[in-house]
């Protein structure tokens, strides 16, 4: 006998909810875009043309393929028609995978998905899913969408910028020395923008006289000479329309660049960026970007894309994010190694108040024996405070010598203390304790500033609760990256540009977020459910053995009745 099961029966259309497990992940989808505020959709409304699709159902419908694993606008398109929680999320509503692609890239979506973390956080928070006591940051670097060949590296163009200078000027100065163009500029000044186009307005009139003259005599070898001086203008005509071509092209390059090294040319918003090593054990370098994400129990709470390759250069500007965007920085700002600098401690403490949970790069090895025993580092010699001096591991003073500043790129300037050594002059133990040439003494520098920084941060780390505080990033923000890539298989962006990959990575951290909402909740109903078949399961033999006790038999003869 067969279940009744006929394709040809009418049925009656019923909610498709239904059909739906008890903690399925499109009613957390549902949950979390419907508590948003109406007023926030507003962007999206118009009394012009044909009605649109609601941004709610729009919301859902890609929220739900990034959870899946679906990032393709085609594909998603797909699951609406096919999906059970799809469907009942869109209400059954088709849509055309065009719709769906112009949607997630709207830049009107960017304060929608800033919306729905916050109140993300904060239903994380009613329900004490997470602490408001510290947010723990990290980064990681996930491909573009773009060509792995069409690079231009800043290096090369200014090499061929270099090139161009040296060459548009000796060809300036033969044209000047020819007589074919009067000067326009001194020997020694580099030809502009404007020098060029004043040297090409020359070489026109002359090849426009030249052609001139060229039309109006009719005597053959005449006009064979004319051709034959017309020659070299001409060639030096086009030669310079490629100069001022390049120049401008060039410019336009390191606009593009913007402090950055490299970009592409298929997005150039994208760097090339030193992937992990394949299977092969071969670096990668291709064009990405440097997601920053703050997490609290492995939930992302904040996130921002840099181009920039390296950590500790976010550090300062997501902060500024998180606050004006996300919510009110917590106490602690819990960090690796990589943003551990002297200008990321000040911001900190000084700009943000707060206290950095945040090591340094010598944090690990300063703790060794080896460098703690090493009698040829600086950290190690003995420091006679009233005298301001050093004594060297041959027993010699090094003393102060000047104050210097140093500037990085960004502009932060660093306050350094110089000592030199009084005699590095037949030291035997020279060749192990510098590298300085036979004519110098050993010369170290000292910034206060950041010696107080590193001090500080090691008193913060040897305390119990910050200590504690401090361990759990490896457990907290470390396994979302692994979600992101391995399990949500997000690994490359499929839009291009730095405001459409932030909305994309938007979708996919919150999908993300709420697939371990959705297991979160269902380990606890199996929990709940367990406790209860537990008690149930007790309850059952309590009151057999109180059978037991009022009858007065063994409780194997009572089931034998």
């Amino acid at each position: 006998m067969y279940k009744n099961y006929n394709t040809k029966q009418v049925t009656l259309s019923l909610n498709l909810d239904i059909y739906l497990e008890e903690n399925d992940i499109a009613f957390a989808i549902d949950e979390l875009v419907e508590n948003i505020p109406v007023d926030v959709f507003s962007v999206f409304e118009h009394r012009m043309g044909t009605s649109s699709y609601h941004p709610k159902m729009m919301l859902k419908l890609i929220l739900c393929g990034y959870t899946q694993s679906i990032f393709s606008g085609r594909k998603i398109e797909a699951m609406s028609k096919d999906s059970i929680r799809a469907m009942w999320l869109t209400q059954s509503q088709t849509h055309n995978f065009r719709t769906i692609n112009r949607f997630r890239v709207n830049p009107l979506v960017q304060p929608i998905l800033q919306e729905c973390f916050i109140q993300f956080r904060n239903q994380l928070v009613s329900q004490q899913l997470i602490d408001e006591e510290a947010i723990f940051i990290d980064g990681t670097k996930l491909e573009a969408n773009a060509n792995k060949y069409t690079f231009v590296w800043k290096k090369s163009t200014q090499r061929y910028e270099e090139s161009l200078r040296e060459k548009s000027k000796s060809y300036y100065q033969q044209l000047v020395e020819e007589q074919i163009i009067p000067s326009i500029c001194s020997e020694d000044d580099e030809l502009n923008t404007e020098n060029l186009k004043q040297i090409i307005d020359e070489l026109e009139m002359k090849v426009s006289d030249l052609s001139t003259k060229i039309e109006n005599t009719s005597d053959v070898q005449e006009r064979k000479e004319l051709r034959s001086e017309r020659k070299e203008p001409k060639k030096a005509l086009k030669a310079f329309s490629d100069f001022i071509y390049r120049k401008q092209k060039y410019k336009e390059q390191h606009d593009i660049y913007d402090g950055r090294n490299s970009y592409s040319k298929t997005d150039h918003d994208a760097t090339f960026m030193r992937m992990k090593d394949d299977h092969m054990m071969n670096g990668q370098l291709k064009p990405g970007y440097n997601v920053q994400i703050a997490t609290n129990h492995q939930y992302v709470l904040a996130y921002e894309t840099f181009s920039n390759p390296t950590d500790f250069k976010t550090m300062i500007p997501f902060l500024d994010t998180i606050k004006k965007s996300y919510f009110d920085l917590p106490k602690y700002i819990v960090a690796d190694a990589g943003y551990g600098s002297e200008e990321n401690y000040q911001a900190i403490l000084d700009d943000f108040e707060r206290t950095p949970l945040i090591t340094y790069t010598m944090y690990q090895k300063e703790h060794t024996k080896k460098y703690k025993q090493n009698p040829f580092i600086p950290d190690n010699w003995i420091y006679n405070e009233l005298a301001d001096t050093y004594i060297c591991p041959n027993n010699r003073e090094v003393k102060f010598r000047n104050y210097s500043t140093r500037t990085d790129k960004s502009g932060f300037k660093r306050q350094l203390k110089m000592y030199e050594c009084e005699s590095c002059l037949n030291c035997p133990v020279r060749a192990l304790c510098t590298r300085a040439k036979s004519s110098k003494n050993r010369v170290i520098q000292r910034n206060g500033n950041w010696e107080y920084f590193k001090a500080h941060v090691r008193e913060l780390l040897k305390e119990d609760v910050t200590g504690e505080i401090y361990r759990q990033r490896k457990i907290d923000v470390e396994p979302a990256f692994g979600n992101l890539k391995a399990n949500l298989a997000f690994n490359r962006f499929s839009v291009r540009g730095k405001d459409k990959i932030s909305q994309e990575l938007g979708f996919a951290l919150m999908a993300l977020n709420l697939r371990k909402l959705r297991k979160n909740r269902k380990d606890i109903s199996e929990r709940a459910r367990k406790n209860k078949h537990s008690e149930m399961r007790g309850f059952i033999l309590e009151c057999l053995f109180s059978v037991k006790r009022l009858l007065g038999q063994p409780l194997f003869s009572f089931f034998m009745l």
